[in-house]
């Protein structure tokens, strides 16, 4: 068993890693690391990371890391890759996927305005998963569209 001082000399030799080595599959393995421990300390700096990062599949993993950690604090960073993912011309599937389950984890109703456009996808697993994410974020959602029927989804989960 890691004492204190050890694992927080961990945490932050994993945040070094993620932040400043060279080597893709370093970074990820620290984003994927930092996931695990599920310690909330990372999700700002994580976030920031987000922002910063080039590489496709440490983005993912750092995706997958704050799903993990379950901090609403990134929500709205999450948020901001699924945007960015809806304005390219093709988008990427496996990218939106990550974004979801992460958002179905971190479990925040912020996110709900945002992921109503993708009830209506073409793609049947990314509706499906959307299906699944506003069972579990909002559990009486359809209930709730019933009753607000003259409003879209967006109106009825913008948040406040």
């Amino acid at each position: 068993m890691m004492n204190w001082h050890e694992k927080n000399a961990e945490f932050n030799a994993l945040i070094k890693q993620l932040f400043h080595d060279n080597d893709w599959q370093k970074r990820a393995e620290a984003a994927r690391k930092l996931g695990l421990v599920k310690d909330a300390r990372a999700t700002n700096l994580m976030c920031r990371a987000l922002r910063s990062e080039k590489d496709y599949i440490v983005v993912n993993k750092i995706i997958e890391a704050l799903g993990r950690i379950g901090d609403g604090r990134a929500t709205l960073r999450v948020i901001e890759k699924l945007k960015e993912e809806q304005e390219k011309i093709e988008i990427d599937k496996f990218r939106i996927i990550y974004i979801i389950e992460s958002l179905i984890k971190i479990k925040d109703k912020r996110a709900l305005s945002y992921l109503g456009p993708l009830l209506e996808s073409s793609d049947e697993d990314i509706k499906d998963l959307t299906f699944k994410a506003f069972n579990v974020i909002e559990p009486t959602w359809q209930e709730i569209l019933e009753r607000e029927r003259n409003k879209s989804i967006q109106e009825i989960f913008k948040t406040k």
